[in-house]
């Protein structure tokens, strides 16, 4: 149950920062609706989550693994610049956040 909850954040939080990019700066109601609700969601998941986790991995985890989304989303949804760069970038999370997840061991 403690991982769902971390999940539930990151997918909430993953949700409310593509909504932020599709409310186009607060003038699609809509998407700033959303926004507000799925942050609102993911702090909730979040703030579950740490009574099982510690702060400074969950909060890892939790930005990591959605920086990783969202940068995948950027790169898929919204045609966004990919370099080589942004890709060892992003490799270099997904290791701190193994890493991370290993030191919990």
């Amino acid at each position: 149950m403690k991982w769902l909850f971390l999940i539930l954040a990151i997918v909430f939080e993953v949700a409310g920062t593509t909504s932020m990019k599709l409310s186009d700066g607060f003038t699609n109601l809509k998407f700033s609706i959303l926004l507000g609700i799925f942050y609102l969601l993911s702090f909730v998941f979040l703030t579950y989550s740490l009574k099982y986790f510690e702060v400074g991995l969950t909060y890892a985890i939790w930005s990591g693994v959605g920086t990783i989304l969202i940068a995948i989303i950027g790169f898929t949804a919204f045609n966004e610049n990919i370099t080589t760069l942004k890709i060892v970038s992003i490799g270099f999370i997904v290791i701190g956040v193994i890493g991370l997840l290993l030191s919990e061991k």
